[in-house]
């Protein structure tokens, strides 16, 4: 239980250090909260591999979902990149974040994917208003309804492809105590 809250918390801190940063026009604490946050996580997990597979793919739908708001014109992120289309680096830290939850805190949604589709339309653009509205982190152009149903979508279609990653890495991973002394399979 002790690895299940330090999962959840530890990810909400980096979330709040992403946005309140990004509210500043500062890119490094979300980075610095991400990669603590990260470390940790892939030093408790018994199949490290398997997060790290599971924050490349959450980096790469970062980097689609997000730079896709952001070309659209329909979401301005702060401490964002030039060009637009390409999605802020604290906002692929946050991904990368995201991505250690999958198997702990979020990990019931690797047996319900149509949940997790729920779970990203509903949830995940909450997140991005919350951020909009406490921090200015992220500025969703009128009608905001456009930008917002947009990364709704987006993270409706990449939190399945996650939760299904997940559970198929984790069932062909070995964990790494039951490995012998020496063997790297």
């Amino acid at each position: 239980m002790p690895r299940f809250w330090a999962n959840v918390i530890g990810n909400q801190l980096v979330w709040l250090s992403a946005v309140i940063g990004a509210g500043h026009g500062l890119r490094w604490p979300a980075l610095l909260a991400a990669a603590v946050y990260v470390g940790t996580q892939l030093v408790w997990s018994a199949q490290p591999s398997v997060e790290i597979r599971l924050m490349l793919v959450a980096i790469a739908c970062g980097l689609v979902v997000d730079g896709l708001a952001g070309a659209s014109g329909w979401v301005t992120y702060a401490a964002g990149n030039d060009p637009a289309w390409l999605a802020p680096v604290w906002i692929l830290a946050l991904w990368a974040a995201f991505a250690m939850t999958l198997t702990v805190s979020f990990a019931v949604l690797q047996r319900h994917l149509v949940a997790a589709a729920l779970v990203g339309l509903l949830l995940a653009p909450l997140a991005y208003l919350s951020a909009a509205r406490g921090w200015s982190s992220v500025v969703f152009a009128a009608p905001q309804w456009h930008g917002v149903l947009l990364l709704g979508v987006g993270w409706a279609i990449a939190l399945p492809v996650l939760a299904a990653c997940a559970r198929h890495w984790q069932t062909r991973a070995v964990p790494l105590a039951t490995l012998a002394p020496g063997d790297t399979r």
